[in-house]
C-alpha cells in the first residue's frame, strides 16, 4: 500500500465527518496486515463525552470485521500542522499496534510521520502487566 494512497482513503473519509458544533472534521484509513483498509471520521454528540474521533472509528470497524493486526494509519484534518491521534485513540491504537505507524497529513500537503511508541512511550496493555511467575 503505497503512502499517498492510505492518505487518499483518510481524505475521503474525513467527508463523512459529523462535526457540527467544531466544524472540526477528521479522516481515518488504517491498513490491516491483510491489506484492507478501514476508515473512518469522528463524529460528534450534543453530549460532548459520546463523541468518537475518526482513528477509534477505525480501529472499531476493523475489529468489528474480525481484523487484530494493523500495519499503519493515515489520518487527514485541515490544521496545520496535521493533527495527531488523541491520548484516547493512541491507548487504543497501542491496544492492537503498539509499533504502528502514524501517517499525519493535511489538505496543504503536510506530511508527518511517527511510530505509536514515539507518540505514547510506556503505552499499558493488560497483557504487558500481568504477574510474571
Amino acid at each position: 500500500m503505497i503512502e499517498s494512497d492510505l492518505i487518499a482513503a483518510a481524505k475521503k473519509a474525513q467527508s463523512n465527518a459529523y462535526a457540527p458544533f467544531s466544524n472540526f472534521k477528521v479522516g481515518a484509513a488504517l491498513l490491516c496486515d491483510d491489506e484492507r483498509i478501514f476508515t473512518g471520521a469522528n463524529i460528534e454528540n450534543s453530549s460532548y463525552g459520546l463523541t468518537n474521533c475518526a482513528e477509534r472509528s477505525a480501529v472499531f470497524a476493523a475489529v468489528s470485521a474480525g481484523q487484530r493486526k494493523f500495519k499503519r494509519i493515515a489520518i487527514f484534518s485541515s490544521c496545520s500542522p496535521p493533527a495527531t491521534p488523541c491520548g484516547a485513540c493512541r491507548q487504543v491504537l497501542y491496544e492492537f499496534a503498539p509499533q504502528l505507524e502514524v501517517i499525519c497529513a493535511n489538505d496543504r500537503g503536510e506530511i508527518s510521520i511517527f511510530k505509536l511508541s514515539e507518540l505514547l512511550p510506556r503505552g499499558f496493555r493488560l497483557e504487558d502487566s500481568k504477574p510474571q511467575g
